[in-house]
Parts: structure tokens; C-alpha cells; sequence
């Protein structure tokens, strides 16, 4: 977002003192509204140009591949009614920003995305109140998870940023200052009470003497001016995202959670809607929804060079029916989790074809998590369908003396009917998506994960497997299924 639009964004959220603007006509409310509504239709038809259009990088057509993108786009309108109507950084909500309505961005199938619009010159208290978080002490020592019941997530992370990914429509977005995280907090570092209770302060600095859970919403950089001289420059919060890793789905619950302004004006109720915010904000949401479709596009054909070899060395960073190595999170290639190493590429299988995928994990992560997208980063189905296992739900090789000696490792099965295998990823019959691991380090672990594929013909999956591989019988995958809906209602429950 440049200077103008922020200057734009917060006239628009300024609060105009009572009897500042005489109220205005019906007929002229009526004329400033609808003229806003037809800009609002006149973004969405160009956003819905990015299903199909290949000027917009849109994936190669196909009757499904259409079909989800119309869904895809609605989910995009969905969030952005919430994020233009309904955000207000001087009364803050966490908000649900990804969930089964509004899959996008190759979201991680074992994660609820939570996002705030805050002011980073303002201070913020964060309430929140875990299940057991033994096991957030016992990950961060490299230990086994202990205790019995209810648990807290498996892994939690607070981050500010400056600005909301994909907002600017163009993947110039991506260069160096243009989107800048200020502050980050995570469950290995977050001091919880013994009734699971915490507190987490949100400013600008750090009070002197102050001990408690912080997250800094103002971030000084120094920089090399054009003309050679360094100079800082200062970055401010607009945005806190929260996410909550799953990994136990039947035992682990989600944060009790809130936001609240350290302000006392921001106890006072907010004005009444009015035709200039209205309007105002039906803009917003145009723009947010045609740029959202346009930068995601582009990310994905030019950045992941999912659909071709787009910089001509002969080779795509998103590779067919392999993985690139292991790469930690920057905003060179997307951002995401700021303590997340990735793995990732494009399966590509005809009706009678599988993948098998080794991986190695010789550094025990924080999370591990294996998921499945369709090309418009949708996760698949993960509610209905096992198109995703962490590394909780995946059966990994005995520990051996040969597992121990060479880091701990599983295979899995990427195919569109069930092999009856363990650890079987379902395609949800998606002939082309994405494929992606993700593991979680609060420092660069010593030894890399390794991921291996071979593509094989379904028929030969069990030699090529062997008998010794792990099974599971029609009835063990549907209490699977019956747990996976189980959880999926949970985590996104409405009441």
C-alpha cells in the first residue's frame, strides 16, 4: 500500500466530529452510494476476468478448474465485506481471515488464520487463555508432548506487518521494505499463566521495566538512500495476524482470544454509517477483491512458475511432480509463516498414476505439516477428505537404529483413490495442485529436511511399497474421516 492510499485509508477511517458535514439529501446519498456500487461491479467483473483470462496468469481451464474459481472469488468477496465494512483499528476484533469459505493464499489445512487491522502508533492488550501447554515447553526442549485432555494448539505465532499480502495487486509488493513484519511473539516464548491465561502488550516500544509478553508495532530500518547516504526509515503495524497449528485434531483446542485498545476514546462507540463511509468502503472492498485475485495470480505463475518456466533457466521453482529444496519463509517468495521452512512443487497425475514421497526430518520441528491445493491455492477438502497430515497424524518408520542414525522418516501416497496405505494424501480427484510441506523452527534447524518423489502406476503401488508398508482398513479411514469432520466443525464452529 503506498503513502497515498494509507493517507486515503485513514481520512476515510477518521472520525468527523458531530455536525462537521450537514447530513446529505436522500437524492444525494442515493447518487454517491449507487455510483460506488457500480465501481464496486464494474472491480468485480475485472476480478472475475482473472478466472479465465490468460492476460491475468488464470491457470489452464478445465470444466473443475472454472468451477473453483468462481468459488474462489466468492471467497475473496466474502472477506472483503468483513475487512472493509467491519475493521476498525481504534476498536480491533480477530477476525477469522481464511477459513473453509475463503481458502486461498495454498493455506495450511491444520491452521486457523486469525488477522486484526490495528493502529501500530496505538498500544494494544491481547487476552487469551490456552488449554494444557505442557507440551509448548516439552517441543521447545526438543521433548515428547505429555499430559492427558484438553491441549492448546500445537504451535501458536503472533506476527505485525505492515501491510495485508496481495492488498497492492502486483507482486512489486514482494521487493525488499514494501511489506515489513515489526514484531512476532510464539508459543516457545509466550509466558502463559498456570490457569492458561496470558497477556501480550502491543506498542510501539517496549515500556521500560517491562517483562511481560510483547510485540512491537514500530520498526526502525536503516536503508541505502539512491544517492548512496543511509538513511531510517520507519515501519508501522496495520496488521496482527494470529495462527493456531493443529496437531492432535481430537484433543487440541483453539485459543480463547481478544484484542483491546489501550486508548480511552476508543471506548466511545463508533459513528454512524454514513453515505461517504459507505461508499467509501464499497470501494475498499472492490479493491480489495480485484487485487487480491490479480496478485495471487501472478504469484503463482510468475514467482512459483506453476503453469511454465517463466525466467528461462530451463526449470520452475514449484516443480512437476517434485519438490524444491527446502527454503525458509521470505518475502522473495511469498512470506508466510515467518518460522516456517517449506518444501514445495505441482503434482500432476493422470487417473491410474501415484506419487510416492519420502521425507527426512533429521531436525525435530516445532509443526510438520503435508497439504494438498488445487492451482488457485485452495486447500482441498480437509474436512471430508484426508488431503492433509501433520506430523502428528502421519505413521512414521520404526525407530531403528537405521531411523535414528538418519533422522526421522515417512513415506507417503499421493494419489486420486485410496491405496489403503497409512499415510495416503487424497487428491479429492484435483488432477493438478499444489503440494506442500511445512516445518516450524524458531531457529534454523542443523540438518535440513530432504524430500525424495517417484512417480508410479496405482497397480504398482504394493510392490513398490512392500509389505511391510503401514495399512489401514476401509473402516480405520472412516473414523478418520469421522474425526477430521469433527474437528473441522470445531475449529470453525459460528456460535
Amino acid at each position: 500500500m503506498s503513502d497515498q492510499d494509507r493517507g486515503a485509508e485513514d481520512a476515510r477511517r477518521a472520525e468527523p466530529p458531530a455536525g462537521e458535514r450537514p447530513e446529505l439529501t436522500a437524492d444525494t446519498a442515493a447518487r454517491r452510494l449507487g455510483a460506488a456500487w457500480d465501481d464496486l461491479l464494474a472491480a468485480l467483473g475485472r476480478a472475475r476476468a482473472a478466472i479465465d483470462d490468460p492476460a491475468l496468469h488464470a491457470p489452464p481451464p478445465s470444466e473443475r478448474v472454472l468451477a473453483e474459481g468462481y468459488r474462489y472469488l466468492l471467497g475473496w468477496v466474502h472477506g472483503a465485506v468483513e475487512r472493509a465494512f467491519h475493521a476498525d483499528p481504534a476498536r480491533p476484533h480477530l477476525r477469522r481471515a481464511i477459513h473453509p469459505i475463503s481458502r486461498s493464499t495454498i493455506d495450511n489445512a491444520d491452521a486457523l488464520y486469525l488477522n486484526a487491522e490495528i493502529d501500530g502508533a496505538r498500544a494494544y492488550r491481547i487476552r487469551g487463555r490456552a488449554a494444557d501447554t505442557a507440551h509448548w515447553r516439552a517441543a521447545a526442549a526438543g521433548g515428547p508432548a505429555t499430559g492427558a485432555g484438553r491441549r492448546a494448539p500445537q504451535y501458536v505465532i503472533f506476527e505485525a506487518a505492515t501491510a495485508y499480502a496481495g492488498d497492492s495487486g502486483t507482486i512489486a509488493e514482494l521487493r525488499p521494505g514494501t511489506r515489513v513484519g515489526t514484531g512476532t511473539l510464539d508459543s516457545s516464548e509466550l509466558i502463559v499463566a498456570a490457569d492458561g491465561g496470558f497477556e501480550i502488550l502491543l506498542a510501539p516500544e517496549r515500556p521500560a521495566g517491562y517483562r511481560g509478553n510483547f510485540i512491537a508495532t514500530r520498526r526502525a530500518r536503516t536503508v541505502k538512500a539512491p544517492d548512496g547516504r543511509r538513511e531510517t526509515v520507519v515501519h508501522t503495524a496495520r496488521h496482527l495476524t494470529l495462527r493456531e497449528l493443529f496437531h492432535d485434531w481430537e484433543r487440541e483446542e483453539a485459543l480463547e482470544i481478544a484484542i483491546e485498545p489501550l486508548d480511552p476514546a476508543a471506548a466511545e462507540p463508533p459513528p454512524p454509517l454514513d453515505a461517504e463511509r459507505a461508499a467509501a468502503e464499497l470501494r475498499r472492498m472492490a479493491a480489495i477483491v480485484e487485487n487480491q485475485m490479480k496478485f495471487w495470480n501472478e504469484f503463482y505463475a510468475v514467482v512459483l512458475e506453476t503453469h511454465a518456466d517463466m525466467n528461462g533457466d530451463g526449470k520452475r521453482f514449484m516443480p512437476r511432480n517434485d519438490f524444491n529444496a527446502p527454503n525458509a519463509a521470505t518475502l522473495a517468495t511469498g512470506g508466510g509463516q515467518s518460522t516456517n521452512v517449506y518444501a514445495g512443487g505441482v503434482y500432476e497425475l493422470a487417473p491410474d498414476e501415484a506419487l510416492v514421497v519420502d521425507v527426512r526430518v533429521p531436525t525435530p520441528p516445532l509443526y510438520q505439516g503435508f497439504h494438498l491445493a488445487n492451482l488457485w491455492g485452495e486447500s482441498l477438502d480437509y474436512a471430508n477428505h484426508q488431503s492433509s497430515l501433520n506430523g502428528h497424524q502421519t505413521v512414521w518408520s520404526p525407530d531403528d537404529a537405521g531411523a535414528r542414525a538418519t533422522g526421522r522418516q515417512a513415506r507417503y501416497v499421493i494419489a486420486h483413490r485410496d491405496p489403503g496405505v497409512a499415510n495416503w494424501l487424497d487428491t479429492t480427484g484435483v488432477p493438478a495442485g499444489f503440494m506442500t510441506f511445512r516445518w516450524t523452527y524458531t531457529a534454523a534447524p542443523s540438518e535440513a529436511p530432504t524430500v525424495t518423489v517417484e512417480k508410479v502406476a496405482f497397480d504398482a503401488l504394493g510392490a513398490r511399497l512392500g509389505a511391510s508398508a503401514p495399512r489401514v482398513s476401509p473402516e480405520e479411514r472412516q473414523r478418520a474421516l469421522a474425526m477430521r469432520r469433527r474437528h473441522a466443525q470445531r475449529r470453525y464452529r459460528q456460535y
